[in-house]
């Protein structure tokens, strides 16, 4: 197990590094946690400072989830290694230790992770999301959805004998993490004040949780 603790906390120190602060940085001159949502993702950031900044920190979010999934594989070759990589990185996404434990909700660092792990299991989790995300242009939503499926479709393919059984830790821990991180979004979807994609760009009062 030590090669698997290793990636672990690789996957954290990893995931810790946020694009989101560095981009607003460099690119607004801003903190994007004092905007919008408060967090540092794909979506504050396109409500913050825009487009292309938000597809550069996305694909900085993917794929400092898939690199310690790829360590754990390709370096070890172990599940566990891989599986304890990818909860490191959305765990330090999420709670980054570089960032006074501000992160995000470390959907795309799940993804990126999780494609790593089941290109075919993720690939129906992003495909479900888009769907989602085009019907109701609300982020929040098809994150929460989509990463639900993509578990059930990690189970299929456990059951099927295509994918290693330790993956599971991986889809239920990280799972458990979207979905909670997602709570305040739920109960701005069921009042009707869930902002869509794109809108809710403004600084935040003090205070806000």
């Amino acid at each position: 197990m030590i090669p698997a603790l290793f990636v672990l906390i690789v996957g954290y120190m990893v995931g810790s590094i946020q694009p989101g602060l560095i981009v607003g940085r460099l690119w607004g001159g801003l903190d994007v946690r004092e905007y919008g949502s408060g967090k540092t993702g794909f979506t504050n950031t396109l409500r913050t400072i825009g487009l292309v900044p938000a597809l550069i920190v996305v694909a900085g979010d993917i794929g400092k989830g898939a690199l310690p999934v790829l360590v754990g594989h390709l370096v070890f070759e172990s599940s566990w290694a891989a599986t304890l990589g990818g909860v490191g990185a959305v765990i330090g996404h999420t709670w980054p230790v570089f960032a006074g434990f501000r992160g995000g909700r470390g959907v795309a660092t799940s993804f990126g992770a999780f494609f790593a792990m089941a290109p075919l299991a993720a690939t129906v989790a992003i495909l479900s999301g888009l769907v989602i995300l085009g019907a109701t242009r609300y982020v929040s939503l098809m994150s929460m959805i989509g990463t639900g499926l993509g578990l059930a479709a990690m189970v299929v393919f456990v059951y099927l004998g295509r994918l290693s059984p330790e993956y599971l830790v991986f889809g239920v821990v990280v799972t458990a993490s979207v979905e909670f991180n997602h709570l305040g979004n739920l109960r701005r979807l069921l009042s009707g004040t869930e902002p869509k994609l794109g809108q809710g760009g403004v600084p935040r009062a003090p205070g806000t949780a």
